[in-house]
């Protein structure tokens, strides 16, 4: 496997090992001993998202103690983009994307921290990303996915968002009771 870091500190992409042959293919998608043996967390819950086309989610985020994601797609493709909201981070409000598919294999790994939101580039996407905490009700956030602030350049033009994602606030309006807090050390 190979590891990419990005200008984000923290957020990585990862490149499977994919073994082809006339058949077709097969990778692994998650391995403990591997991934942690590259700084990985361990993951305690699985999620899988399916999008139709032109479809985008996000920008999304827990507030208190963040889950760190380890996402990826099993069928289309996707541009998948992470926002750096930690309190504190040099590249705080700047944005990274990447196109994640099921051709490539590629995953992208994003620490607690960050936003997180994707917009799907062909008839449908399979999203699938792995936690390291559950699920929890009224810990959710966002930013706006066009704030102009952040500035992100999505591949699509008028695309179809959840009348919930398209009124989440700008980042300037977010103040420091709205942004992930990260767990404290020895915090129960």
């Amino acid at each position: 496997m190979k590891v990419v870091e990005t200008p984000l500190a923290g957020l990585l992409m990862l490149e499977p090992t994919v073994h082809r042959d006339e058949r077709g293919w097969f990778v692994e998608t998650w391995r403990q001993d591997r991934y942690a043996a590259h700084g990985l967390p361990d993951f305690v819950q699985d999620n899988w998202s399916r999008s139709a086309g032109n479809v985008l989610r996000g920008l999304h985020f827990e507030i208190d103690d963040p889950q760190d994601q380890l996402v990826y797609v099993t069928a289309g493709r996707v541009f998948d983009v992470a926002v750096d909201l930690r309190p504190g981070s040099p590249t705080f409000g700047r944005w990274h994307g990447e196109e994640l598919s099921a051709d490539n294999a590629r995953q992208m790994f994003l620490p607690g921290g960050f936003a997180h939101g994707f917009c799907v580039l062909d008839d449908f996407a399979n999203v699938h990303y792995k936690c390291t905490r559950t699920y929890r009700a009224g810990n959710e956030g966002g930013v706006v996915w066009n704030d102009p602030e952040i500035g992100i350049r999505w591949p699509v033009e008028n695309p179809v968002i959840k009348p919930r994602d398209a009124a989440f606030p700008r980042l300037a309006a977010l103040g420091p009771a709205t942004l992930p807090r990260p767990r404290r050390e020895g915090a129960g």
